[in-house]
């Protein structure tokens, strides 16, 4: 699978442009703030109907626009896939494929498969367990569509248990009727979610090894921890023994939406205890094994995007992922970097086809 064409209107700082891609290697080379990270951007849309850098999507409107339109062909399965994403101010976003629209994005997620290494990972490290969680959530959803909608059901019925807890608050009242039909119905969604995150994982930290150990030539130990509430107590249990707590909070204070990863080194918490380096081999170790596994579980190569990553890595990291390119591991790659030369010379290495675009 590889994207043949790419067209933007008013995405950001691009007011139009169009794009003929090689099957196997893109690079984006210019300076700072000329658009290199948004062309990337553009095309992880097209795959997740969502921007990978800015939640509000209204913000990725061309400032002074009205809309932005992002068009891209893709050839799948030796078919060509036209995939659409818009949105005009004080409009829902439109997604489409072959110009039929998709009543709901969740059933596009999947179809593109791609992953993106970009500085701003940095963020699974640094921030709280929401990034962690949405890291697990984004590769199961692209592989189990019936995952990702027990998902959307679980936050829908959080909200209404939380709504519920801020009524019975305001106006002196309590029903535990009402409230037992939310737990039973979270017991049931969030004891499955809780299940295939485990399995996921499972899956999941041995490909994660593999890639860490050959990036840093075993250099070090490290290790992801699922920490999950439902590892100690069913979720009904643990309804029932804060309920004081979550009448008091007017929230949820358990449940799977609470769950998060601990990234270690040497059993110490990377955040506090892992040099700049560690943190940079472990970040791309697991996007290395977000990529493996995808192309495991759903037998097509995803496209991979490199988001200014030259610029962090020292040579030997480099030197691993042109082997990784070499060695026929990658199918289409897109690469965002500041030094022409760099990036050829790199490139060249591969003795792969490219392109090099001079933005």
């Amino acid at each position: 699978m590889h994207l043949k064409q790419l067209s933007l209107f008013n995405y950001k700082n691009i007011a139009e442009a169009t794009f003929d891609f090689d099957a196997k290697i893109n690079c984006f080379v210019g300076k700072n703030g000329i658009g290199k990270t948004n062309i990337l951007d553009a095309i992880y849309h097209l795959a997740y109907g969502k921007s990978y850098f800015n939640p509000l999507a209204v913000q990725n409107i061309k400032h002074g626009e009205e809309f932005f339109v992002v068009d891209g062909v893709f050839e799948k399965n030796e078919r060509t896939e036209q995939i659409v994403c818009s949105l005009k101010k004080g409009q829902k976003k439109i997604l489409k494929r072959n110009n039929k629209l998709y009543e709901r994005f969740s059933e596009h997620i999947g179809f593109i498969p791609l992953v993106i290494i970009s500085p701003s990972d940095q963020d699974l490290i640094i921030e709280g367990s929401e990034t962690r969680r949405k890291f697990i959530d984004s590769v199961i959803s692209q592989l189990d569509s019936t995952y990702l909608q027990q998902l959307i059901q679980y936050q829908k019925n959080i909200a209404q248990r939380n709504a519920l807890l801020k009524y019975f608050a305001a106006n002196q009242t309590f029903d535990n009727d009402t409230l037992s039909i939310y737990n039973e119905q979270l017991d049931s969604l969030g004891t499955s979610i809780f299940e295939k995150r485990k399995q996921f994982l499972e899956d999941f930290i041995p490909i994660f090894n593999q890639h860490h150990q050959a990036i840093t030539d075993s250099a070090e130990t490290v290790q992801i921890v699922y920490q999950s509430q439902l590892s100690e107590k069913p979720l009904l249990k643990l309804f029932e023994e804060n309920l004081t707590k979550d009448r008091v909070l007017q929230y949820t204070s358990v449940g799977i939406h609470k769950d998060d990863l601990s990234f270690e080194i040497d059993s110490f918490p990377i955040k506090k205890f892992g040099s700049q380096g560690q943190q940079k081999s472990f970040l791309i170790a697991l996007k290395l094994a977000q990529f493996e596994f995808i192309k495991k579980q759903s037998g097509v190569l995803p496209i991979l995007l490199f988001d200014d990553i030259f610029d962090k890595l020292d040579e030997t990291r480099v030197s691993k992922i042109v082997e990784m390119v070499n060695n026929e591991t990658f199918g289409q790659l897109f690469i965002s970097d500041t030094h022409p030369e760099r990036t050829e010379n790199i490139v060249k290495s591969t003795h792969q086809s490219y392109k090099l675009f001079n933005l």
